[in-house]
C-alpha cells in the first residue's frame, strides 16, 4: 500500500518548523503536519506572506500555526530568527529545510554569497546549527534536496560563481550540498551519541512556484515552453511534499536514505528510497564543505 498523508502518526504535542511554508511544498508540507494536531511555525522570507499562509490554513487545520519572518539569503536574519525561536518555543521536533530558490541570474546574498548558494544550502546549513540545541531526542532534520543533486559537482575552486556562472549548475550544486549535509550531520551526530536523525528528501518534479519564478527571473521563453511540454510528467505540490513528509514523520523512516517518489525515474508517485548520489558518499568532499561552511556562517551567527 502506498504511503499518504493518512498514514502520518498524530502530531498533537510536536512541533515543526518549515522554511518557505508560504507556497508549494512547504505550505503543503504545513497543512498536513497542522490537520494532525502539530505546533508549526511557518518560517517565510516575507512575514506578511507567513501570516496570509496561516491564515489559510486556520481553517481547516487543528494544530497551532505560528508565523515567523526567516530570511535565508541573510545570516544575520537567520541568528536574529533562531533566537527568538529558543525563546518562544523552547524545545521543537522537526525542522524541514524546505526553501529555495531555482536557477535565476547570479545574485548575491546579503554576505555577499551567490544566491542558490546562500539560500538552499548556508543559510538552512546555519540555520540547523543553531536549532540543533532545541531539537528533542528522536527529534529529526529533513533537508529537502532535488533530482538535480544527481548531476551537481562541489566546486570547490569557484563556489560563488565568480569566475564562471551557470545558473542550472549553481542550483545542482546547491541541491548536491543539501545531500551532503544530511549525510555529514547524520554521521557526526551518531559520533556524538544523539538520537536526533538527519535525512534527505526530494519531491521529484512537482508543481510550484519555483518554475515559473525561475522562467520569469531569467526571461527564458524556450525555457518556458519547456516546462509547458513537459506538464505532464510534474505531480502537484502535495503530492511532491509527501518524501519530505515521510521522512519527517514515519516511524519506519532509515537513515543514510534518499526519499523521493516512487514512480519511473522517481518523477512522481509515492514515497519510497531512491538511489543515493554517488558525490554526496565521497567522504573528503562531504568534510571539506561542512568546514568551508562552518567558515562561511561562523561569523554572522556569531560562533
Amino acid at each position: 500500500m502506498p504511503w499518504t498523508c493518512a498514514d502520518i502518526p498524530d502530531q498533537h504535542g510536536r512541533t515543526a518548523l518549515i522554511t518557505g511554508a508560504n507556497s508549494g511544498l512547504g505550505l503543503e508540507t504545513a497543512r498536513a503536519l497542522a490537520q494532525r494536531g502539530a505546533r508549526v511555525v511557518l518560517a517565510c522570507r516575507s512575514l506578511e506572506r507567513a501570516e496570509q499562509a496561516r491564515a489559510e490554513l486556520q481553517a481547516d487545520c487543528s494544530g497551532e500555526l505560528i508565523a515567523l519572518q526567516l530570511d535565508l539569503a541573510d545570516l544575520e536574519s537567520v541568528r536574529r530568527s533562531s533566537d527568538q525561536l529558543a525563546d518562544q518555543l523552547g524545545s521543537c521536533d522537526v525542522l524541514i529545510n524546505n526553501a529555495g530558490v531555482m536557477a535565476p541570474p547570479r545574485r548575491l546574498s546579503a554576505q555577499g554569497h551567490e544566491l542558490q548558494f546562500a539560500v538552499n544550502h548556508l543559510g538552512h546549513f546555519a540555520l540547523t546549527q543553531k536549532l540543533l540545541p532545541l531539537l528533542k531526542p528522536q527529534g529529526r532534520v529533513v533537508h529537502v534536496s532535488s533530482g538535480a543533486a544527481y548531476f551537481g559537482r562541489i566546486a570547490f575552486d569557484d563556489l560563488q560563481g565568480e569566475r564562471s556562472y551557470d545558473a542550472w549548475a549553481a542550483y545542482a550544486q546547491s541541491k548536491l550540498a543539501n545531500l551532503i549535509t544530511a549525510l555529514e550531520l547524520q554521521e557526526r551526530l551518531t559520533a556524538a551519541g544523539s538520537s536526533v536523525r538527519s535525512i534527505a528528501a526530494h519531491p521529484g518534479l512537482a508543481r510550484t512556484n519555483l518554475q515559473p519564478t525561475s522562467v520569469a527571473a531569467r526571461g527564458s521563453r524556450l525555457e518556458g515552453l519547456a516546462y509547458r511540454l513537459m506538464d505532464p510528467l510534474f505531480q502537484s505540490a502535495a503530492m511532491g511534499a509527501l518524501p519530505q513528509l515521510y521522512a519527517a514523520t514515519a516511524a519506519e523512516v532509515e537513515l543514510n536514505t534518499f526519499y523521493g517518489p516512487g514512480g519511473l525515474g522517481n518523477l512522481k508517485g509515492y514515497p519510497k528510497a531512491c538511489r543515493m548520489a554517488p558525490a554526496a558518499r565521497d567522504q573528503a568532499t562531504r568534510q571539506r564543505l561542512w568546514q568551508v561552511s562552518e567558515e562561511l556562517t561562523g561569523n554572522a551567527l556569531g560562533c
